[in-house]
């Protein structure tokens, strides 16, 4: 399954938390790898801001857990995701579907 993850810094205290968050975050990633069953497709930092997206795609509910769990610093959302030929071909299901129900 496909999922756009959002994450955002959370807030902090003062200038100083935040500047020693953030070389805690360069400090972890200089050695953290994705989990093997996560294969990530696209990793966006939004511009002037501490946060950004990314496309995943994964089955394991426990390794998503672990990646957002591996960056305390940000809030994570995980957005589930389906292709737009998929979604549109879903949607003409039900629509036919309801026609055959006649008028409500």
């Amino acid at each position: 399954m496909k999922y756009v993850m959002v994450w955002r810094e959370r807030a902090w205290g003062s200038a100083a938390d935040a500047e020693t968050a953030q070389e805690r975050v360069l400090e972890i990633m200089q050695h953290w790898t994705p989990p093997e069953t996560i294969t990530i497709h696209q990793f966006l930092v939004r511009v002037g801001e501490y946060g950004g997206f990314a496309v995943l795609e994964t089955d394991d509910l426990e390794a998503l857990h672990q990646l957002a769990s591996t960056f305390a610093l940000f809030d994570f959302v995980m957005h589930p995701v389906i292709e737009v030929g998929v979604a549109l071909a879903a949607e003409g299901a039900a629509v036919a579907w309801r026609r055959s129900m006649g008028a409500g």
